[in-house]
């Protein structure tokens, strides 16, 4: 997919085109190549990776509040807009590889999320691996999305709308909560966004090649160690693992991003077809010159904002208050 000059998104049988990369964008991704791409150097090291994503990143927008969540054991940040409807619910789980990550390194992109779709936005600590391996993160999920629906931020009434939203690992893991939700029979979500979704553990997509020397974030050196501390001995074709491999016949609409030169790009590409090859209202977007969870790198990027504003607009549609 070299020198693409589109984004192209897919829902039901219409087909959109999006202007080539942004100079700025292209500059950027530039200026992000003059850092080694974690693993690049063949070394694993989760304890500088826990350290750098779980720093603190307040919303740049002051009147943003962040407010303490816990339920049980498991904690986690609202983060409300001024603009947002607390009845109208998104579930952030954040990226990491399944072993690092924090809802405080997400404040920031949360807070632009709900101010541009006018939701609250309630960001996750899911309990990690290779101290909770697979499927501790996704039971985390599926609990918290229940309770996400019956309280919001204020421990509000019952959600009008809700959605969940996640970025790499947080991207699988938003895929097959939906999955497990729709397997047990409970409550779904309006929608859900998956941002460069990690969602084939069994590390066989074309793009883990092609894009390798692309890639500004993640070497494909890294992946197996994520895999191995996230699911030990169990099966990385397991549906709930590897949600490009499940069935999603009764799924609700989907929003699907990824950048075109990301190690696992093909891990967004295969999951959207097999939710529309089920039925499912699914948008897959490849932006052209973008690099992996992209949009958490606005305001510095124009092509992050578009893609926030895509998010909004999906949010936005599919909200019932």
């Amino acid at each position: 997919m070299h020198g693409v000059q589109t984004s192209i998104a897919m829902e039901g049988a219409s087909r959109e085109v999006r202007q080539q990369v942004s100079d700025e964008g292209r500059a950027y991704f530039q200026q992000l190549h003059d850092t080694p791409a974690f693993g690049a150097d063949g070394t694993f090291d989760l304890e500088g990776l826990r350290e750098g994503m779980g720093t603190r990143r307040e919303p740049v927008d002051p009147s943003v509040t962040c407010r303490d969540w816990r339920m049980g054991e498991l904690s986690g940040e609202w983060v409300v807009a001024p603009s947002a409807d607390p009845s109208i619910r998104l579930l952030y789980l954040h990226g990491g590889g399944f072993v690092a990550g924090s809802a405080a390194y997400y404040l920031a992109m949360a807070g632009r999320i709900s101010a541009a779709a006018g939701c609250a936005v309630l960001l996750l600590d899911y309990r990690l691996a290779p101290e909770h391996p697979f499927p501790a993160a996704i039971e985390d999920c599926i609990g918290v999305f229940q309770a996400m629906v019956q309280a919001g931020p204020d421990d509000t009434a019952r959600a009008q709308s809700t959605f969940i939203g996640g970025d790499s690992a947080g991207g699988g893991l938003t895929l097959a909560t939906l999955l497990a939700l729709r397997d047990r029979r409970l409550a779904l979500p309006n929608g859900a966004i998956a941002l460069s979704a990690f969602a084939d553990l069994t590390l066989a997509g074309e793009s883990l090649s092609s894009e390798e020397s692309f890639d500004p974030i993640m070497s494909p050196r890294c992946l197996p160690q994520f895999v191995q501390m996230y699911l030990g001995d169990s099966d990385p074709r397991d549906p709930y693992a590897s949600p490009i491999f499940g069935d999603y016949t009764g799924i609700p609409p989907l929003l699907i991003q990824a950048g075109e030169h990301e190690i696992i790009r093909d891990d967004s590409v295969l999951a959207a077809a097999k939710a529309k090859s089920d039925g499912v209202d699914s948008t897959l977007e490849i932006w052209p010159g973008m690099f992996h969870v992209f949009p958490s790198h606005e305001p510095l990027l124009p092509d992050a904002r578009q893609a926030i504003e895509h998010m909004a607009n999906f949010i936005r549609r599919r909200s019932t208050t």
